[in-house]
Parts: C-alpha cells; structure tokens; sequence
C-alpha cells in the first residue's frame, strides 16, 4: 500500500517559501545563521512552523541543521557546486531531448525567458531563470525524472546566487537560453540537449574552475 505525504500545513508553507526566497536571492548568505527567535518573530508566526520549515529546507539542502552551531545556511564550495551540477549534466539534457521528441509544450519556458530578459534586479532574474530550466525537464514524460531534478533545483540556485554575487554573467547565459530555446521549438532534441550541456558545464566551470592539482588528481584516476 503506497503511503500518501502528508500536507504542509499552511503556516509551515509560509515560512518555507519566505526563507527560500530569502536565500536563494541572496538576502541570506551561506553560512548565516537562523535564529528559530528571530524568524518567528519577522514572519509573525511561533517558532513551531519555523522549526519545521527548517527541518524541510535541511532536507532539500539548503540550509545545515548542527546541534553545537544551530542551523545555518548551507556554504557552497567547489565540490559542493560540482556534485550539484554533476547530476543536472546527467539528467537534464535528457529530460529536454525528451520533452522535445515527444513534442511537448514549450511555452512556460518561452514566457520565463521573457521575464528573465525583463527582470529589473538579480533576484527577480534568478527566480525566472531557474522556472526556465525547469520549465524545459518538467514535461519529458517521466514524472519521476521531473521530481528527481526538481531535487537538486534549490541547490543549483543557491550556487548560482553565489557565482553571481562573485562575477555576474546573466548576459551570457542569458543568450545560451535563447539558443536553447531556438532549438527546442525548432525540433532539434540533440541539438537542444547539447546546446543545454555545455550551457550547464560551462556555468560551473567559469564559477568553480578547477586547480592544477585536482586536474591532475582526476588524470591519475582516469589512468587506473
């Protein structure tokens, strides 16, 4: 018998998406401490929902939960960023190969292309750009492929708010996406899924770019 999840509960919901929000445009810095106190009291609610908030976004990744330093929000380095975008490479331009072979609707991704072109600050870009992503895997046909991207999408935000804070390059990316876009509509799924690949790879590369030692590391275990 399959258990059914329970439901948020309204509050908790509230409270969740309010630091999300928070952190993922950069109103929370990794490593920040959350005061359970203090949360409770600028969201007008008692510390319980907040507690449980709390629990949740650990469980998503974005926030740590320690027992000497309290909860804090999680620190992104470069194995952290790697591992994130490992699975995305993995999964994501498959997703989109997909979605477009089957002929699925693109014009959720064509509507937060547009709000990402028209944003007015980093945060508003952010939050468009990354329902543009998922706007591109989420109709592959596979709910299950959907939901295990759908895991990691908090986590690839909270790294791009930090390369971004460090060296903006929306323009960039932001011409990648038309590319993407241009090839989807345009039936090209492996044009499109190779096109979304180096769009991922070279976003992490830029951000997170490896040593001499730890290129040399990975060419000692690819010889093995």
């Amino acid at each position: 018998m399959t258990s059914v999840p329970t439901p948020i509960p309204s509050r908790t919901q509230y409270v969740l998406e309010g630091i999300k929000h928070r952190i993922l445009t950069g109103q929370l810095t990794p490593g920040q401490a959350l005061v359970e106190t203090e949360l409770a009291a600028q969201f007008g609610v008692s510390k319980t929902p907040v507690r449980e908030a709390l629990k949740t976004l650990a469980g998503t990744g974005l926030v740590v939960m320690n027992q000497y330093k309290g909860v804090t929000v999680r620190m992104v380095d470069a194995d952290m960023a790697r591992e994130v975008y490992d699975v995305r490479l993995l999964l994501e331009p498959e997703a989109l190969k997909r979605a477009v072979r089957r002929g699925a609707s693109l014009d959720a991704a064509r509507s937060a292309l547009t709000r990402a072109d028209e944003a007015t600050d980093t945060a508003e870009r952010s939050l468009a750009n990354r329902e543009f992503h998922r706007a591109l895997y989420l109709p592959c046909g596979n709910p299950l492929l959907g939901r295990m991207l759908d895991e990691v999408r908090d986590q690839a935000a909270l790294v791009s708010a930090v390369a971004w804070a460090a060296s903006p390059s929306w323009e960039r990316e932001a011409g990648e996406h038309r590319e993407i876009l241009r090839l989807a509509l345009a039936g090209d799924a492996d044009g499109a899924a190779r096109a979304l690949h180096a769009h991922i790879g070279s976003f992490v590369q830029r951000a997170f770019p490896q040593t001499e030692s730890e290129s040399e590391v990975q060419g000692e275990g690819g010889q093995a």
